[in-house]
């Protein structure tokens, strides 16, 4: 059994492109991407509702594809693939300053505890959860609420990638800005000229559909049960890709439109191999099966939003009503000696 960087180093053969495949899949995606966007324009209703959802599922498609390249996993040195890329991270919100530098920190950084939370859900132990203020605590537990991760198209993309990024500094992320000014000014436009159906069916809906899968998919892909964190000594890059990162079991037609992006451990432990091969991988190695799993059934999606803080003590993550227990006992432990001496 491959472990540590025996086993990353057995992956590199698989960390090389097909450029073909690359410009076949970058192609497909973004020609039915824009026939769905088109239909929500110009079909009868019924095709617009249908080109609208289906519109949602090919931006999330097409993101994992431009999250690739990013990564330089697929068409690099490619000016032509640089030039498409650019502008679809400005439109889809996640302009390529702020997603390269705050992603590829995520993957340098991925479940260590007590460093930054620059592109990835902030986490607090339970010790650190309960010396918050309530202000504070308020604003934790607000970002990862259902409700804003469902939201993630206000909060996670125009308001925490393209807003902060530019109000934080401006000089780096120009783009941030320009991506916010034309995605309103395109609001307004299709609802002046095209009607507020129209700006329902071409940007609502499919930004609500992709933000939210986005958004979810980026959580529960490091908040799951069975889930690990270390503090920064006892962090090892290997184990972080394969017991802080899930495996999210899909149906096929799911893992097509979300590009592969459920083999989330194996990205992790090598960022350089291409979606299309990251299934390839998985069979090839036995080490790599043994990963956490979760879904996108209800079930799991309820047991991963349970999870609020990390416990070192149980050495999990726990919920509020786990966290309200503990501190109920440790009241009741601290009155009992108390009551005895009175």
């Amino acid at each position: 059994m491959l472990q540590g960087k025996d086993l990353i180093l057995a992956t590199k053969p698989y960390a090389c492109e097909e450029r073909a495949k690359s410009w076949l899949y970058l192609l497909t995606t973004l020609c039915l991407l824009l026939l769905a966007l088109a239909s929500t324009l110009l079909l009868p209703l019924p095709f617009r509702i249908a080109g609208s959802i289906l519109s949602g599922l090919l931006i999330v498609r097409m993101f994992v594809i431009y999250h690739d390249h990013q990564h330089h996993a697929i068409l690099h040195n490619s000016k032509i693939a640089d030039v498409i890329m650019t502008l679809f991270g400005i439109y889809v919100l996640a302009p390529t300053s702020i997603w390269k530098r705050s992603h590829d920190y995520h993957h340098k950084h991925n479940s260590k505890l007590f460093s930054a939370s620059i592109g990835s859900y902030p986490i607090a132990t339970r010790q650190r959860f309960e010396q918050m203020t309530p202000g504070e605590k308020r604003g934790y537990l607000f970002t990862r609420h259902p409700a804003t991760i469902a939201a993630g198209y206000l909060f996670m993309f125009l308001i925490g990638m393209c807003w902060q990024s530019f109000a934080s500094s401006p000089r780096k992320h120009l783009d941030s800005l320009l991506a916010i000014i034309l995605h309103i000014s395109g609001s307004i436009a299709v609802c002046y000229f095209l009607g507020w159906q129209s700006w329902l069916f071409f940007i609502l809906i499919p930004f609500t559909i992709a933000c939210s899968i986005g958004a979810y998919l980026f959580y529960a892909q490091h908040n799951f049960p069975g889930v690990v964190f270390n503090d920064n000594d006892n962090w090892c890059y290997d184990k972080a890709a394969l017991l802080s990162s899930s495996h999210m079991l899909m149906h096929p037609l799911m893992a097509w439109f979300t590009a592969n992006i459920g083999h989330h451990h194996i990205h992790h432990l090598n960022a350089r191999i291409p979606f299309y091969r990251l299934p390839e991988v998985m069979q090839a190695f036995p080490e790599l099966q043994q990963a956490t799993t979760t879904s996108l059934r209800l079930r799991d999606i309820r047991a991963c939003f349970r999870l609020k803080v990390w416990d070192p003590e149980r050495n999990r993550m726990i919920g509020m009503r786990e966290i309200c227990s503990i501190r109920t006992e440790a009241q009741q432990a601290f009155r009992a000696p108390a009551a005895i001496h009175g």
